[in-house]
């Protein structure tokens, strides 16, 4: 009796000592959701954060494209000073494990079964060796095309489901004097497009040999001289004033009548649901031709951290990024649909339950492929030794052979 009464008044000393030192889940998060919706949906995850008992840190980086937001995390990284989350995706997420400083949160991932809920590609991107490294938190689809309806229904013109198509259609639109194509001049918005007539005119098994595998034959092949006539086309679409444009500048000219299509991942389409216009009646959304299905996930990188109320908070922060209330919250408000794919969609518009749709069939069939120009299927140089190419032939009188030589040469030299 007398050893039991001992052993519970250590524990409860021992309790007593923790709580003392472990004052509660602790998260600094880095992250560049800076702009409107995307703050929203952040202010739901600290609030969730918070009512479990958290103490949400917030360290936002503006620009979009995440560069500051890097330079700042290695500054802190370099210093032995990491935050507890960050926000990186694709290839930098192995990156930053080669460099032994991401940390294992298989605890949570296992608990929560993460494994049955995320389509195999995306997870295994959030693995490192086998170990969960990093959490995704949602799945914006980049190969689709936008329309103004009212567009294409005056010029009796369907929705375009081949290439064929869409240049019958664009010239159609242009001999009416219509601008068949909003396009900002930016290298990235060029290699997004390039991508998208990539799986399009080669298919899912050449997209992932060229852009994924960068296999030397692929990438001088017949079909990427195919590739680069059919954006040469695409250049002959677009206004004289492209150059420089903002993407929802673009999609502005589609939701204005300025224009008749825009390709664009599926956060454009939050310009015009922001602008109360309705899906289906004031724009159409499609798959750009070709099958497959181009990714671009958002996800959190975890950080190795010292101290119990840092650990604890990052396996708090990883559970509630994959909840099913912020997996919707987040996404109602993003564009993007949910990565747990038994998140309701009663909620969501028709252009997000067919990207859900597509994503399962994509899934099943092996189509779910990575975006080489937001960063998912290849490492910065590669992927940037690609865009160049791209962006020369775009904006000159370079031809699709040239433009092969040089693609064939310019990865070589990436590495």
């Amino acid at each position: 009796m007398f050893m039991k009464t001992a052993f519970v008044a250590v524990v409860a000393a021992s309790i007593l000592t923790t709580s003392a030192v472990f004052a509660g889940p602790t998260a600094e998060v880095l992250h560049y959701w800076t702009s409107g919706g995307e703050a929203k949906s952040v202010a739901v995850l600290q609030k969730e954060f918070a009512e479990n008992g958290g103490t949400w840190i917030d360290m936002p980086v503006a620009g979009g494209g995440g560069d500051a937001a890097m330079t700042a995390l290695r500054a802190r990284v370099l210093s032995g000073n990491p935050p507890t989350a960050a926000q990186i995706k694709g290839p930098s997420i192995q990156e930053w494990y080669n460099e032994g400083v991401l940390a294992d949160i298989s605890s949570v991932a296992n608990s929560e079964s993460w494994d049955k809920l995320i389509p195999p590609a995306i997870a295994k991107q959030m693995k490192c060796e086998g170990t969960w490294c990093a959490v995704p938190v949602n799945v914006h689809r980049v190969d689709w095309i936008w329309a103004n309806a009212d567009i294409l229904a005056k010029n009796n013109i369907k929705m375009p489901t081949t290439w064929d198509e869409f240049n019958a259609a664009a010239d159609k639109l242009k001999a009416a004097g219509i601008t068949p194509l909003a396009h900002g001049g930016q290298a990235w918005q060029d290699a997004t497009v390039f991508e998208t007539v990539v799986l399009g005119i080669g298919g899912p098994d050449f997209y992932r040999k060229a852009l994924m595998e960068l296999d030397p034959a692929a990438l001088k092949s017949d079909t990427m001289i195919k590739v680069f006539d059919q954006m040469r086309k695409m250049r002959g679409y677009v206004d004289s004033n492209f150059s420089g444009r903002d993407w929802n500048l673009a999609t502005a000219m589609v939701m204005n009548g300025e224009a008749a299509f825009q390709i664009m991942g599926d956060w454009a389409k939050g310009e015009f649901l922001a602008a109360g216009k309705v899906p289906g009646k004031d724009f159409l959304c499609g798959a750009t031709p070709g099958g497959g299905f181009l990714y671009n996930v958002d996800s959190f990188a975890m950080f190795d951290v010292k101290g119990a109320d840092k650990k604890a908070g990052q396996l708090l922060l990883a559970k509630l990024i994959m909840g099913k209330n912020f997996q919707k919250a987040f996404n109602l408000n993003k564009g993007s649909i949910p990565v747990r794919t038994d998140v309701s969609l009663d909620d969501f518009d028709m252009c997000a339950k067919l990207s859900s749709k597509d994503m399962a069939a994509a899934t099943a069939n092996g189509t779910l492929l990575p975006s080489y120009a937001h960063g998912m299927a290849l490492r910065g140089a590669q992927a940037g030794a690609i865009t160049d190419v791209v962006t020369a032939h775009f904006n000159s009188d370079m031809s699709s052979q040239e433009a092969v030589n040089e693609l064939v040469k310019a990865v070589a030299n990436s590495y």
